[in-house]
C-alpha cells in the first residue's frame, strides 16, 4: 500500500500536493520485452499541432518505459507553479540541518496519478529509489532528493513533476500512426532547459514541422 505526505508550496497560489514515497516500479525498462528498434524509452514524444487533447496539447513527453506492459513518460514542458524550497521541505516533514535556499518549479508530468511526485534529473545523482534511464536522465521518487537539491548536493539538472503520462499496450503506437505524435532524440536542453515556453516549437522545428 502506498502512503504519502501532504506538502504545500507557496508562490503563484498555494498548491496542495502529495508525494508518494513508493519507487516508480514501472520506470525501469525490462530488457528483452520489446525489440530495440521499437522501444521508445529514452526518446521524446512531441505532440503534433493536430493533437487537441488538453492533457497533451503542445507537450513534450520524455519516455521512461515502453514494453509489452504499456508505455510511461513525463511531460517536460508544462510548469504549474513554483515556490520556496524551504516551504516545500517543511511541508514534506523533512528535517534538514542545511539551510534550504531558492525556489522549486512544479511541473505537470501527465494526467495519471497527479498526486504522485517524480524528479527527472541528470544521472550524476543517485539516491534512494533512483532509476537510471539513459546517459541523459534518471528518475527518483524519494523526497530526499529535494532536500539534497536545496542543500546544493542534488543533481546538476532536475525537473520536479507531479503525475505522469501512461498508455495501454499498443495504444501509443496507434496514436503515433494516427499522426498525434512525432518521435525525436532527447537532448539536455529539451529535457532540462529553462526556456520552457519555447521547447515545443523548437522540438518541432528540429523535425522541419512548420506551425
Amino acid at each position: 500500500m502506498m502512503t504519502g505526505t501532504p506538502i504545500q508550496i507557496g508562490g503563484a497560489g498555494l498548491l496542495a500536493l502529495l508525494w508518494l514515497l513508493s519507487p516508480p516500479t514501472q520506470a525501469a525498462k525490462t530488457e528483452g520485452e520489446v525489440s530495440p528498434s521499437h522501444n521508445l524509452a529514452g526518446h521524446l514524444l512531441v505532440a503534433t499541432p493536430e493533437l487537441e487533447d488538453p492533457n497533451f496539447r503542445h507537450t513534450i513527453v520524455y519516455m521512461i518505459q515502453d514494453n509489452s506492459s504499456g508505455a510511461m513518460g513525463i511531460v517536460v514542458n508544462r510548469v504549474m507553479g513554483k515556490g520556496s524550497a524551504a516551504e516545500l521541505l517543511k511541508g514534506l516533514g523533512l528535517d534538514t540541518n542545511a539551510k534550504a535556499s531558492g525556489e522549486i518549479e512544479v511541473h505537470y508530468g501527465g494526467p495519471v496519478e497527479r498526486g504522485r511526485g517524480f524528479v527527472l534529473h541528470s544521472p550524476d545523482y543517485h539516491g534512494q529509489n533512483t532509476v537510471v534511464l539513459s546517459n541523459l536522465a534518471a528518475v527518483t521518487s524519494s523526497p530526499d532528493i529535494l532536500k539534497d537539491r536545496a542543500a546544493g548536493k542534488g543533481p546538476r539538472q532536475s525537473l520536479f513533476a507531479l503525475g505522469y503520462a501512461g498508455w495501454a499496450p499498443d495504444q501509443l503506437a496507434s496514436e503515433i500512426a494516427a499522426g498525434a505524435w512525432v518521435v525525436i532524440d532527447a537532448d539536455e536542453d529539451l529535457l532540462f532547459g529553462k526556456q520552457v515556453d519555447s521547447k515545443w516549437q523548437r522540438a518541432l522545428n528540429r523535425e522541419g514541422i512548420e506551425l
